[in-house]
C-alpha cells in the first residue's frame, strides 16, 4: 500500500503575474522549485490564501533569482498578482516509509526570496 503524502511545499509566496493567453501552469523561480523539490512539469496543486480558490496545474521554470510566480492559461482566473498562494507537490509513499517521510518546506518572504526552510 502507498499512501499520498506531501513532497514539497512553497508556503506564502506572492503570485508575481497572471498570463490568461499562456498555454497553461505556473511559472515558479526555479530556486523555489529546488528548494521544494518540485521538477519542471510535476503536478502541483495551489491554494490561494486570498479567495480560498484551490486548483491543480503543472510546474515550469522562470528564471533563476527573479522570484517569479506567474499563473497561466485557465490558472489565471483563480489568483492575482499580490495574492497570496501555497504551492504543493505530493508522492506515493510506500506503507514502510510513511513514518520517516520528510517533505521539504520552504518559506518564503514578501520577493519570494528563501527566507527559511525546514522538514516536517
Amino acid at each position: 500500500m502507498t499512501r499520498s503524502m506531501l513532497k514539497g511545499k512553497i508556503h506564502r509566496a506572492t503570485v508575481t503575474g497572471a498570463d490568461l493567453h499562456y498555454e497553461g501552469s505556473v511559472t515558479i523561480d526555479p530556486v523555489l522549485l529546488e528548494a521544494a523539490d518540485i521538477v519542471p512539469y510535476e503536478e502541483v496543486w495551489i491554494y490561494n490564501i486570498a479567495n480560498g480558490e484551490r486548483f491543480q496545474t503543472y510546474a515550469i521554470p522562470g528564471t533563476p533569482g527573479k522570484g517569479e510566480i506567474r499563473l497561466n492559461g485557465a490558472a489565471a482566473h483563480k489568483a492575482s498578482p499580490g495574492d497570496l498562494v501555497i504551492i504543493c507537490a505530493f508522492a506515493q509513499v510506500p506503507e514502510e516509509r510513511v513514518a520517516s517521510w520528510q517533505p521539504k518546506l520552504v518559506f518564503v518572504d514578501g520577493a519570494n526570496r528563501i527566507a527559511s526552510r525546514k522538514a516536517a
